[in-house]
């Protein structure tokens, strides 16, 4: 997999060095943090001109390109064994951009996992990892063959389910002082009609002006937020 941008790149070799295969900079690259680091390394570099860099990414690459190994997902065994307490689940979420940016937000937050199914949704690939900033290294995801199976399994450990819709109560009367597991549902469609029913509360934020719905990634990091501010 190949990831781009300097964030991405610090993150990756700070934290996680032997993910990385290769480092493409592009000739005249003077970032002397990252340097540094690659400089105390054994990982293979090459050098490339701009435009040979340009055709290698798919986006803003800020003159540095790393080919990483796969990202290596968590079984949910992982994640009780680690004694979780609050997760986030994304119901068949499409827009890696919006993933990547509510792995920043759980990163940010604390949160101990985030469950995705492994089927039609968005996996983790080059834009979610550049838009997670490097979060995502210090992040775990759970790829699941069955959501609806999962938060059983989540119930049978102690965790409430709380879905997020526009038909629940409001969010903030919820009690989040117990084990959570948040599920936010497609861009589109929203959470899909079995997952509701295996929730224990539907959640809604209030809107007050003309549009009645937010982006998916707002939406999660304003209730990831009140979870937190309820625990506190």
């Amino acid at each position: 997999m190949l990831v781009y941008g300097r964030n991405v790149a610090y993150e990756t070799l700070k934290y996680n060095q032997k993910s990385i295969r290769k480092i493409v900079f592009q000739e005249g690259f003077n970032d002397k943090k990252i340097i540094s680091y690659v400089q105390k390394s054994k990982i293979n570099v090459e050098f490339r001109k701009k435009r040979e860099m340009d055709d290698l990414a798919k986006g803003l690459h800020q003159g540095i390109i790393l080919d990483v190994t796969d990202y290596q997902y968590y079984s949910l065994n992982d994640i009780f064994k680690n004694e979780a307490n609050f997760i986030v689940i994304l119901d068949h979420l499409e827009d890696p951009h919006n993933f990547g940016a509510i792995i920043r937000t759980c990163e940010a937050a604390g949160v101990d996992a985030i469950i995705v199914p492994q089927d039609r949704a968005t996996l983790i690939n080059s834009t979610v990892m550049k838009t997670s900033a490097g979060s995502l290294l210090r992040t775990k995801v759970v790829k699941v063959v069955n959501l609806v199976n999962a938060i059983k399994q989540l119930q049978e450990h102690g965790f409430w389910i709380v879905g997020s819709d526009m038909n629940g109560q409001d969010f903030k009367t919820i009690d989040y002082s117990s084990k959570t597991a948040l599920v936010i549902g497609n861009e589109g469609k929203g959470i899909s009609s079995l997952v509701k029913k295996s929730c224990d509360f539907i959640a809604s934020i209030p809107m007050y002006g003309e549009i009645n719905s937010l982006n998916a990634s707002v939406a999660s990091g304003i209730m990831i937020y009140e979870v937190i501010r309820n625990r506190k």
